[in-house]
C-alpha cells in the first residue's frame, strides 16, 4: 500500500469515535439498580449478554412460576452483545464446513436445530415487540481470489451431497456484482435463508425488557465474585450481598468462569470494526447494494460487512488479536493500527466510495475455543450449567445455548443434550507461553495461506489432524 494512499484513507478516520456505534444510542435504557442485600431464587443467571438474557427469558417461558434472578457486572449488552456486527446466523457450528468436519454424523440434525432456532429468534422479536431492525436478508460469502472461488464451489457441492444446499445459490462474478458491486468480487455463495441482520444492542436491550416484563429480577452493576455450594443449592457472592439459588446458569462467556476448570477452554480474541457515515442515494447506487444481504469474504483473515438501518456500512474483521497471557484489558478495545488497515481494505473493496468518512471505530474481546463453536457442561452435581466458546457467532447460537443449559439443569435427556456436540468438549488451550506462540504461528500461517492460493503449510495441516481446525 503506497504511503500516499494510506494517508488519504486514514483521513477518513479523523472524526471516528472509539465506541461501538450500536451502543452510542441516546435511546439506551437506564441501568437497573445494583443488588444491595441478600437474595434467594430458584434460578440465578450470571451474565447479562445474549446468553444470560435468553436463559432467563426462556426459563420464565418454560415455567412462569420459576423465580429467576439475573446479575450483570456492568450493564446488559455492554460487551460482545453490543459490539458485534449484528449477523444472526442459523449455524450452531460456526459454519457448515466446521460442522461437517467435526460432527458429520449429526450435521443434518444440527442444521435443522439451527434453522429452528433462528425462526424462534424471529418469532420472539415479534412476540415481544423488540425493535432491533431485524431483516432476514441472508449472507453472501464472496471470493476475492481464484482459489476462493474453487473452494466456494466445492463447499456448495459438498452441501448438496448432504442435502443441505436448498437455500444456497452459487453466483458467478456478474451475478454477485449485480447484488453488490466491487471490482474485487469474483463470485460468491449466497445463503438465502440462514442469516438475519439486526441491531445487536437493541436486541440485548429488548431482551432485558422482556425479562423484566416476565418477572425476572435484574440487577446490573452487580459482579458475581464467587460461587460455592450452599446446602442443597448454590450461593453466589456479590459486592453487597449473597444470592442463594437452587440452580445457577453461567453465561459469562469470555469473562473468567466461576467454575475454574472451564477457564482453560477459552481464550479472548480481540475483533475490530468501523462504521461509515450514512451513504447518500448516489453512493448507494454506485455500489448497487439493493437486497441488503450481509457479506463476508472467503479469506482466512476475513472481513464481514453489512448495511445498517440508516444505510451506513459496518466493516469489520481481518485482524484477530490475541494478547499474551489472555488477559482482558480495556486498552485492547481501541487499536488505531487496525483501524487504519481496515480503512485501506474498505476503499480497496469499494473505490467508488472514495471520500466517505467513518464515524465510529471500536473493538472488543470475543471468546473462542479450539473447535470454534460453543461447548456446554454442568458442575456441582448438576446444580450449575454453563455454555461458552461461541467464537463470534453467538448472536443466534446463544439462544440455542440457553435451551441447552436449561435442559442440562432439568436433568432430562432431550434432542439437544443427546447431541455429540453437547456431550463433548474442545481441547483446552495450553499454558503460556505455548498458547501465545501457537496462536501467533497459526495467524501467520493463515496469512501465508491467503497469499499462496489457499495452500496450508505443515503447521496448519498438523492442526487439522489434531482436530483443532484453524480455518477461520
Amino acid at each position: 500500500m503506497a504511503p500516499s494512499a494510506m494517508t488519504r484513507w486514514t483521513k477518513s478516520l479523523s472524526d471516528a469515535q472509539p465506541v461501538s456505534y450500536w451502543l452510542d444510542d441516546p435511546g439506551r435504557p437506564r441501568a437497573e439498580p445494583a443488588l444491595t442485600a441478600d437474595e434467594q431464587c430458584d434460578l440465578l443467571v450470571v451474565g447479562g449478554g445474549y446468553s444470560g438474557l435468553w436463559t432467563a427469558l426462556i426459563a420464565k417461558e418454560r415455567d412462569p412460576d420459576r423465580d429467576v434472578v439475573l446479575v450483570e457486572g456492568r450493564e446488559a449488552g455492554w460487551a460482545a452483545s453490543g459490539r458485534n456486527g449484528g449477523f444472526c446466523a442459523a449455524s450452531l457450528t460456526h459454519g457448515l464446513a466446521n460442522g461437517l468436519s467435526r460432527w458429520p454424523g449429526e450435521i443434518a440434525k444440527l442444521e435443522e436445530l439451527g434453522a429452528r432456532n433462528l425462526d424462534e429468534i424471529e418469532a420472539a422479536v415479534k412476540r415481544y415487540s423488540i425493535d432491533c431492525d431485524f431483516e432476514r436478508t441472508g449472507e453472501i460469502d464472496v471470493a476475492t481470489q481464484p482459489h476462493q472461488l474453487t473452494e466456494l464451489r466445492e463447499m456448495y457441492e459438498e452441501t448438496a451431497r448432504h442435502g443441505l444446499a436448498g437455500g444456497s445459490e452459487l453466483l458467478d462474478a456478474d451475478a454477485v456484482r449485480a447484488h453488490v458491486d466491487s471490482p474485487t468480487f469474483l463470485g460468491g455463495l449466497w445463503d438465502r435463508e440462514g442469516v438475519a441482520l439486526l441491531n445487536p444492542a437493541k436486541l440485548a436491550w429488548g431482551l432485558k425488557r422482556a425479562c423484566l416484563e416476565k418477572g425476572v429480577r435484574v440487577y446490573e452493576h452487580t459482579p458475581a465474585l464467587r460461587l460455592v455450594s450452599s446446602g442443597a443449592g448454590m450461593a453466589v457472592r456479590t459486592p453487597y450481598g449473597r444470592i442463594r439459588a437452587r440452580q445457577v446458569a453461567l453465561a459469562t462467556n469470555i469473562f473468567p468462569s466461576l467454575v475454574k476448570r472451564v477457564r482453560a477452554y477459552t481464550v479472548p480474541v480481540y475483533d475490530y470494526a468501523l462504521m461509515t457515515e450514512p451513504l447518500t442515494e448516489e453512493q448507494l447506487a454506485a455500489i448497487g447494494w439493493k437486497n441488503r444481504q450481509g457479506l463476508g469474504d472467503s479469506a482466512n483473515q476475513f472481513h464481514y460487512f453489512r448495511l445498517s438501518a440508516d444505510n451506513r456500512i459496518l466493516w469489520g474483521g481481518y485482524d484477530a488479536i490475541y494478547p499474551f497471557g489472555g488477559k482482558l484489558r480495556a486498552e485492547h478495545d481501541d487499536r488505531p493500527e487496525t483501524y487504519a488497515k481496515l480503512a485501506g481494505h474498505f476503499f480497496t473493496c469499494f473505490p467508488q466510495l472514495e471520500g466517505v468518512r467513518f464515524t465510529h471505530a471500536w473493538g472488543g474481546a470475543i471468546d473462542t475455543c479450539s473447535r470454534f463453536s460453543a461447548f456446554f457442561g454442568t458442575a456441582h452435581g448438576g446444580r450449575v450449567a454453563y455454555a461458552a466458546g461461541y467464537t463470534g457467532l453467538g448472536v443466534g447460537a446463544t439462544r440455542f445455548g440457553a435451551d441447552v443449559m436449561l435442559d442440562l439443569l432439568s436433568g432430562e435427556r432431550t434432542e439437544r443434550t443427546s447431541l455429540e456436540m453437547v456431550r463433548t468438549k474442545p481441547l483446552p488451550f495450553p499454558p503460556e507461553p505455548f498458547a501465545w506462540t501457537g496462536v501467533a504461528l497459526t495467524k501467520w500461517s493463515l496469512a501465508r495461506a491467503d497469499e499462496n492460493g489457499g495452500r496450508r503449510n505443515l503447521w496448519l495441516k498438523t492442526m487439522d489432524k489434531l482436530g483443532l481446525g484453524f480455518d477461520s
